[in-house]
């Protein structure tokens, strides 16, 4: 019975943290676009593979 009391504020320091690391994580702007990554890899660059297409024909 006596572990409870070295429990309860080690879980309420570890809430607190966490919250504390939510609020960060907001305010730094992490959830910002939250599918700009997703869509980023289904862009395909064209321009690059045109480039360098012309730079071998050119050999």
């Amino acid at each position: 019975m006596e572990v409870i009391y070295l429990l309860i504020p080690i879980s309420l320091i570890l809430v607190g943290v966490i919250i504390y690391f939510l609020f960060w994580a907001i305010r730094s702007g992490q959830f910002d676009d939250m599918e700009g990554s997703g869509f980023q890899i289904l862009m395909d660059d064209d321009k690059a593979k045109v480039v360098e297409e012309a730079d071998e024909s050119t050999k």
